[in-house]
């Protein structure tokens, strides 16, 4: 009778849930409160489900969701409570993904760190990508593996025991006695992972950070295809796509944007390509050069899940470190990298930079000859042999328009791989596909990444791809449009409040395509001492966002957005997109993105309300 009511309230949440739980991909600040994202969430969705009260208003009422959709959304969520409810568990304990093989790799990571044993066991069949050889010598994870006839008798194991199987549909589950951890595996939609026993519920955490960093989870319309077949109790009805002519017109639009002509790989996130792309190489490092320390460069203060990613990767596998790269505010970014190269010359170690041009939040372009002439520069290690030459992952996510990779483009000799996250400029905010291309110097590192983005099973949806197909077309004149908001609104500011320092673009690298549409403001502020300006900057930061999305609510948003289709978003880095970074690495500034579609002189006139409030 139970089981009878939870299936009736969810297809009534399905019927009236807000169309947004589909369509967003990113978290209002405003009403998100990260250390209780899910819960928050789910207590006051269970306290509707109490009432039986399943209106659209009241659901749109609810709390965000998680963060990104890589992390989690209201779709995911329901899924996750429908099967915990079915099966008898807490919520927290269910974990669905869009990837088949990621849950198995964020147990193995768990257990790696913990010098843990872990035994997998199967029915049917393993995911196709799934190379044990791979996981085993590049991940540098240990298990034994091994396919059982029928679940009836579990082999005794000191350790954690995983167990796989297919499913066709969702509903209860019999979860054998001494299984650690249970993975469902859905053809079409990805997989569901169990933490079974209240003795494994320290991995929930660590699972859900595999999730956000290096995959996304289970997909809105993947996650509402579900939840219909877990209302209905049938199997999971499988939805027709375009998806051969969809990627084909978006790999060409990548090709024809980036100016480039390998072939472009397309992920399921910005940070799946990224974890692909650090695999890959590092998997190529492996074979190629044997036993040598592996380094990745990276700015402190970049996109927090650049930089958390980074660390994740280098504190599974021995020889790989991490390097810091100053890059913003009074560090060159080619000096910086001069300086770096060189110290990992004389080691004889792999470099393997990650930069984003321009930078973010500061937005600064680095001269580009220079940086060229850098990056190719011959060294030498101690015993006077040439080094090996640096690979260059630029995060092009802020100008995916810029040509660098191009047989005549300024990055054409330098071993370059640029990425983009696609749940920006070109989805338009739609979906969180990313994409990765690389030139020509690149080609037998991309089908090393090729390998890894298919072993984690992070490759774009169907849906995404269909997406992408319809918006990248137009990606580039929305740039266009944008930057123009953003240069008026620019000088604006600077005109009505000419004490706030703005990080933002000159005119000269615009006229060279630098044309982005977000833009960084230290408001000036006031104090007798460092900490009393300081406390009053971010207390004048807040009161400026929360005028805005006050008094234009239809279009300010309190998010971390950029490359929307519509209006304006704003953010402060240090408590949204550097959330992982040091705390003396972060930036209290306001960040603000527009869009070339929003009533820019009703921003200039409520932007004038606070320079006189201050």
């Amino acid at each position: 009778m139970k089981d009878n009511k939870i299936l009736h309230y969810i297809k009534e949440v399905i019927t009236n849930m807000p169309t947004r739980w589909l369509d967003i991909t990113t978290h209002r600040l405003d009403i998100y409160d990260e250390k209780q994202a899910k819960t928050q969430f789910l207590d006051q969705f269970e306290a509707l489900y109490n009432n039986d009260n399943s209106s659209t208003t009241a659901l749109n009422e609810l709390p965000t969701a998680y963060d990104y959709i890589r992390l989690g959304h209201p779709l995911s969520c329901v899924l996750e409570w429908g099967i915990a409810k079915a099966n008898n568990l807490k919520a927290d304990n269910v974990i669905s993904f869009s990837s088949k093989t990621v849950p198995v790799l964020s147990v193995l990571r768990k257990n790696l760190l913990d010098h843990k044993n872990t035994q997998i066991l199967y029915t049917g069949d393993l995911p196709a990508s799934f190379d044990i050889e791979v996981v085993k010598n590049i991940y540098g994870y240990h298990f034994d593996l091994k396919k059982i006839e029928n679940t009836d008798t579990i082999p005794a194991f000191n350790g954690s025991t995983v167990l796989i199987a297919n499913e066709k549909q969702f509903g209860a589950l019999t979860i054998p006695s001494g299984v650690d951890f249970y993975i469902s595996l859905y053809e079409q939609l990805g997989s569901v992972l169990i933490v079974n026993g209240k003795e494994n519920e320290s991995y929930v955490s660590d699972i859900q950070h595999v999730r956000r960093r290096e995959t996304i989870a289970m997909t809105p319309s993947d996650s509402l295809a579900a939840l219909k077949s877990l209302v209905a109790q049938q199997p999971i009805t499988v939805i027709k796509s375009n998806v051969t002519t969809d990627k084909k017109a978006v790999l060409k639009a990548i090709k024809k944007i980036t100016n480039t002509s390998t072939t472009p790989l397309v992920a399921s996130s910005g940070l799946s390509i990224q974890y692909a792309i650090l695999m890959g190489l590092i998997h190529d490092a492996v074979e190629n050069h044997k036993g040598k320390a592996i380094k990745i460069i990276v700015p402190p203060n970049c996109y927090g899940g650049t930089n958390d990613q980074a660390r994740r990767v280098a504190a599974c596998i021995d020889n790989v470190e991490i390097v810091d790269l100053l890059v913003d505010g009074d560090n060159d970014m080619v000096q910086s990298i001069d300086t770096v190269l060189t110290q990992i010359a004389t080691e004889d170690a792999i470099p393997y930079i990650i930069a984003e041009i321009p930078t973010n939040p500061r937005v600064e372009v680095p001269n580009l000859t220079d940086l060229k002439n850098v990056l190719s520069q011959k060294r030498k290690t101690a015993t006077g042999t040439i080094a090996i030459d640096p690979v260059f992952i630029l995060d092009q996510t802020f100008c995916p328009n810029v040509h660098f990779l191009g047989e005549e483009d300024i990055l054409a000799s330098v071993r370059t791989i640029s990425f983009a996250s696609g749940s920006k400029f070109p989805s338009g905010g739609k979906c969180t596909a990313g994409y990765c291309v690389g030139n020509k110097k690149t080609v037998a590192l991309m089908e090393k990444i090729a390998l890894h983005l298919d072993l984690c099973d992070n490759e774009a949806t169907d849906l995404q791809y269909e997406i992408l197909a319809k918006q990248l077309p137009s990606m580039n004149q929305r740039i266009s449009a944008a930057y123009k908001n953003t240069r008026d609104f620019v000088n604006f500011i600077h005109d009505s409040l000419p004490g706030a320092k703005i990080n933002f673009v000159s005119e000269e690298l615009a006229q060279q395509g630098f044309t982005p549409s977000v833009f960084s403001l230290d408001l000036p502020t006031k104090g007798n001492t460092a900490a009393e300006k300081e406390a009053h900057k971010r207390e004048l930061n807040l009161k400026l966002i929360n005028l805005m999305i006050t008094a234009i609510p239809n279009e300010s948003k309190f998010c971390v957005s950029y490359g929307q289709l519509k209006g304006c978003y704003w953010t402060i880095p240090a408590t949204s997109t550097q959330g992982t970074t040091k705390e003396g690495d972060k930036d209290y500034i306001v960040r603000a993105s527009l869009s070339g579609d929003m009533d820019l002189e009703l921003h200039k006139k409520v932007f004038l309300k606070f320079v006189e409030s201050i």
